[in-house]
């Protein structure tokens, strides 16, 4: 990685407020189909990506992004039938009826597409721009005891799945059958549940003989105190969420593909995208000097 990429506001700040950044990105290019905010998510992706020395991945990411997109908008442009302008009778096809590309099926489908390659790049960038080793020592806290649950879960899935089977062929083996209907489901379930429960009891018996029940939680990840880094990334990542939560709030930069394409394109709209720039490369436009 080079100087620049080690020094940049973005790679010095803490896992948590990049992530926060990275997520706040992929949220508005979820939460808005207009061509001209995608546009601007896309602008401030690349953008931060550059200043950040992370172009390398997102052009991976997006190679492999478009030829996906491109699939989607043929499959949209074939198959939704909701416009009204017609370009192209294909006619009747067998399994799919009547084929007509519209205008509007082709143009939604474009932007289908466009949005695929932005969220498919915002997310390239939150992981170019969130160490992985950060996370795991912020959550160690919780990790060690959920990855222990999951495990013993996950195993225990199998455990008691052959327990059922058992118990199902030894009830199959009783001279009146087992019984049947809704009562010999209930018993059934009741002979799992009590399995599980017993097994469950022997298993925290056995972790807590091994010292688990002892166990000190290892400090706080997040006890230092935020550096310049930490703040500008906060700051910016909140300022993109707050400008989701505005746009949503007051019915920003429209877009309705059917019956018509209804595009609303304003002053509102022109500044509601230069506000997403500026707002996500504010952080990595500052400084690229050490921590403070």
């Amino acid at each position: 990685m080079s100087s620049l990429a080690s020094s940049t506001v973005l790679l010095r700040a803490r896992s948590s407020v990049s992530a926060l950044y990275g997520f706040a990105l992929i949220a508005l290019a979820l939460a808005f189909t207009h061509p001209l905010i995608l546009l601007a998510v896309a602008a401030a992706t690349f953008g931060a990506a550059r200043l950040s020395g992370c172009q390398r991945q997102l052009r991976g990411a997006v190679a492999f992004a478009i030829p996906l997109a491109l699939m989607l908008a043929v499959i949209n442009a074939l198959l939704v039938r909701d416009g009204v302008t017609v370009l192209w009778r294909f006619g009747e096809l067998p399994l799919f009826g009547q084929i007509d590309l519209t205008a509007e099926a082709f143009v939604y489908g474009f932007l289908l597409a466009l949005r695929v390659v932005v969220i498919i790049a915002a997310s390239a960038l939150l992981v170019a721009i969130v160490d992985p080793d950060d996370v795991l020592r912020r959550m160690r806290r919780t990790a060690f005891r959920s990855a222990l649950t999951a495990t013993l879960a996950t195993r225990m899935i199998g455990v008691l799945s052959r327990d059922a089977r058992r118990m199902d062929q030894a009830r199959r083996c009783r001279p009146d059958g087992g019984g049947s209907g809704r009562r010999a489901q209930l018993l059934m379930v009741g002979s799992v549940a009590a399995g599980a429960l017993d097994r469950a009891a022997d298993v925290a018996a056995t972790l807590e003989l091994r010292g688990y029940a002892t166990r000190v939680a290892p400090p706080r990840g997040d006890s230092l105190p935020y550096s310049r880094a930490d703040r500008a990334v906060l700051v910016s990542g909140l300022g993109l969420l707050a400008l989701l939560i505005l746009g949503a709030a007051f019915g920003l930069a429209s877009f309705e593909p059917y019956p018509r394409i209804t595009i609303v394109t304003g002053l509102n709209e022109l500044l509601y995208g230069a506000l997403i720039v500026l707002t996500a490369l504010a952080a990595p436009l500052i400084s690229q000097k050490g921590r403070p």
